[in-house]
This record gives structure tokens, C-alpha cells and sequence, in this order.
């Protein structure tokens, strides 16, 4: 063999071995990754998960607004990257605790009774203004001692939450997209799908709670959210013995 021979052989040979080695180092990244993700949503290979569906209440009959319809797909998406199957219930069928199986839940106290449920047992200082009368606060969230007021298609809040009971690492999270519309349900679980690795990082498998600013839902869609703040403390203290005064109130400029 001359060297011109053993050089291109021995070319083949390093090439062959970069390639694997860089085939076992994204394949380990890969599923490095993906470990965390079904960490931080619960979801290890062929788990069950729940996902929460909600009501429309501007309808009589039983359906689901078309953004609430986007969210669950995106929700759905996820789930099915970690490799975990969806048993899909409406918000009036559901009929179990928590802790057993991760849940996603999907609405508003005005539109979801389960999430009514969660909101009493786990986030006792939230409030929600679920009245239908046209009104400043309609739709307003109170948080503590801050009042969160909506200004349809411009200024409006969505509270992303995840939650667990009893040792963290043992119990499945459940998950919250609380919003004072629909399209601000969607932009939390877009945010959520966006930020995840970055929400692991900080919270591992605590829990958090945290509220969202939706900008300009009539010409943005879900798309353009900002972070208000981390809220987990007083969302879980108990409310306030007296509401806050209307100097408090966030309202858009």
C-alpha cells in the first residue's frame, strides 16, 4: 500500500469515526433533552395525561372557541413529543384529584368549573371577576393586592401556573392557563411551549405561578406576551381581608 492510498484510507476511517461520534453526541443531546422535558411536564415515556377542556360561554350549546381549540392543539403537540398519551375530558365531566396523572387545564373560572375547583384549593389569592354585566372590572383579575383590569384586544392578562401537591418530585404537575380571553389562553400555552427549557431551569419541579400580559391581541394574535411578574407567593397566600383600592388597578395607557 502506497501513501497516497493509506492517506485516503485513513481519511475514510477519521471521517467514519467524526460521524459517529457526532451521531452518539446529538443522539445523547437529544435525549438529554427530552429527559428534562418529561421532567418538568411529568410526562415519562406512555404516561397518561388529562387535558381540561373548556366551554365557550358566549354560547348556549356546549362547544369550544376556536382559540381554546388552537390551545389544546398546541398542548397536545407537546404531550406528544414526551411521548405520553392525552385523555381529553370537558371541564363538567371530570371527576378525580390531582397528583395521579398530569392535567392541563385550559380556561377561566368563568368557563371551566374544574379550574374553578383549582384555583379555590391551590391559588386561594387569586381572584377572577367572572360577572356578565358590562363593567371596568369585568373579567379583572385580583392577585394579592393588585387588580389586573382588562382592555379587550389591547391590554389583557392570562395567568400560566404549575402546580403540585405534596412532594414535587413525586406528584404530576398540574397545569394552568387561566386568561381573561380565549386568545390569551393560547398565548400562555404558546409561551409555555416556547419557554419551557428556560422555565425548567429556573423552577425545576417547583411550583410556580406566573402572570402574562397579552399586547395588542387585535392585530398580534397570541404572539406578543410579556412577562408582569412571578406571582407564586400571593397567588398561594391567602386573599386579602379587603379589596384593593382603584390606585392599584393596571390598566393600559
Amino acid at each position: 500500500m502506497n501513501d497516497d492510498v493509506r492517506n485516503i484510507v485513513l481519511g475514510v476511517v477519521a471521517a467514519g469515526i467524526s460521524a459517529a461520534l457526532g451521531w452518539v453526541t446529538r443522539t445523547y443531546l437529544w435525549k438529554r433533552r427530552l429527559r428534562r422535558k418529561q421532567a418538568f411536564f411529568g410526562l415519562p415515556e406512555n404516561s397518561e395525561s388529562l387535558l381540561v377542556v373548556n366551554r365557550d360561554p358566549a354560547t348556549a350549546e356546549p362547544a369550544v372557541h376556536r382559540f381554546d381549540v388552537f390551545a389544546l392543539l398546541e398542548l397536545s403537540a407537546l404531550i406528544k413529543e414526551c411521548g405520553a398519551r392525552i385523555q381529553v375530558v370537558t371541564q363538567d365531566a371530570v371527576h378525580q384529584g390531582f397528583g395521579e396523572r398530569t392535567e392541563f387545564c385550559v380556561g377561566g373560572p368563568g368557563s371551566n368549573r374544574r379550574m374553578t375547583a383549582h384555583m379555590a384549593a391551590m391559588l386561594p389569592g387569586v381572584r377572577v371577576n367572572v360577572d356578565p354585566e358590562p363593567g371596568p372590572d369585568r373579567g379583572a383579575f385580583q392577585v394579592g393586592g393588585e387588580r389586573y383590569r382588562m382592555d379587550a384586544g389591547v391590554t389583557e392578562y392570562v395567568l400560566l401556573a404549575r402546580l403540585t401537591v405534596g412532594e414535587p418530585r413525586q406528584s404530576r404537575p398540574v397545569f394552568l392557563f387561566c386568561g381573561q380571553r380565549a386568545i390569551t389562553n393560547q398565548a400562555a400555552t404558546r409561551y409555555l411551549a416556547r419557554h419551557h427549557e428556560r422555565l425548567s431551569r429556573k423552577y425545576g419541579s417547583n411550583s410556580f405561578v406566573l402572570l402574562l400580559k397579552v399586547v395588542n391581541s387585535q392585530a398580534y394574535g397570541p404572539d406578543v406576551v410579556e412577562l408582569v411578574a412571578d406571582v407564586t407567593r400571593a397567588a398561594q397566600a391567602p386573599p386579602p381581608a379587603q379589596a384593593p383600592a382603584s390606585r392599584t388597578s393596571h390598566r393600559a395607557s
